[in-house]
């Protein structure tokens, strides 16, 4: 009853930006709409093809597509991925792997998915280089500040392992079994394939589903220019501790639209009726089957 409980929390203090998606869903076109849903349950599928790259055992194919549109509900409930980092590591342990081993697989997918997502954009940054107008995604002043928080993360995590043999000691043995897992996963092709084709598939599915919405409510922006400004403001927003990236990926995505030339008003009416369609619609279903896995104790 917890999923539905929270589900039913959220939508209530959203419930305004669930009315007014709703009523942009209903002047879309439907075609590129339901080309756009179809887009968006493949993401299930190219997240399952991952997880099961980032293992040597085979999985239950089935139960891990139902975990992952599971684990889509969870996250949208709990910060920065932290729902569906659970209930992945839960299914993992059900299916016999050991915590060390199933942890490593959760950091070679998202290995896998961050550099997937990366490559992506470079390269759509370079098929399209004038696709965002840069200086328009940060404010004046804002260049500084960001590349000295980038230079001291690692300047304080090296701190912290220095002053903290036991977390050295700790994070040492970690990595030795991350890596064992990776050299094991890459001597079988059919894995690896699996590993970093669906760390591929994922973003790209993502961007396309913003691509069909943008086209079912005529956005005036061109479809490579959507997709690099949707992996851009994803990128962008992928630290902040939100869940599901709620409120942080919606202004993101409007900024990065509005930076790719598109009209303030469309290009929020297009994000609205995006993350309607790719959050919250499958939000309830998706805490149903978290519900049902774990009564049937495949979580």
């Amino acid at each position: 009853m917890l999923p539905l409980l929270l589900v039913t929390v959220v939508a209530v203090r959203h419930r305004s930006v669930l009315a007014e998606g709703f009523g942009h869903l209903a002047t879309a076109r439907w075609p590129w709409l339901l080309a756009a849903a179809g887009a968006t349950c493949l993401t299930w599928v190219a997240a399952a093809c991952t997880r099961q790259g980032a293992v040597v055992e085979r999985l239950p194919r089935r139960r891990l597509v139902a975990a992952q549109f599971a684990a889509g509900a969870a996250n949208h409930l709990l910060p920065t991925g932290l729902g569906a980092s659970a209930v992945n590591l839960r299914f993992m342990a059900v299916c016999g792997l050991p915590l060390a081993r199933s942890s490593a697989a959760l950091a070679l997918y998202l290995l896998a998915e961050s550099v997937g997502r990366l490559a992506l954009l470079a390269a759509l940054f370079v098929a399209f280089p004038d696709a965002l107008r840069l200086g328009t995604l940060l404010p004046d002043g804002a260049v500084g500040p960001l590349l000295v928080a980038a230079a001291a993360v690692p300047v304080v995590a090296a701190v912290v392992l220095v002053l903290a043999p036991r977390l050295r000691g700790a994070l040492v043995s970690f990595l030795r079994t991350a890596l064992g897992e990776a050299r094991s996963v890459h001597r079988l092709p059919a894995r690896a394939l699996a590993l970093w084709g669906g760390a591929l598939a994922f973003p790209a599915l993502q961007a396309s589903a913003l691509v069909l919405v943008g086209l079912s409510l005529g956005l005036p922006v061109p479809v490579g220019h959507m997709a690099v400004a949707y992996l851009a403001a994803t990128v962008a927003v992928a630290l902040v501790p939100t869940p599901g990236g709620i409120g942080s990926v919606e202004a993101a995505l409007v900024v990065a639209l509005v930076a790719a030339g598109g009209p303030a008003a469309v290009a929020t009416a297009v994000v609205l009726a995006f993350r309607l369609l790719t959050v919250w619609l499958p939000l309830l279903p998706g805490a149903l089957t978290l519900a049902t896995l774990v009564r049937m104790r495949v979580i």
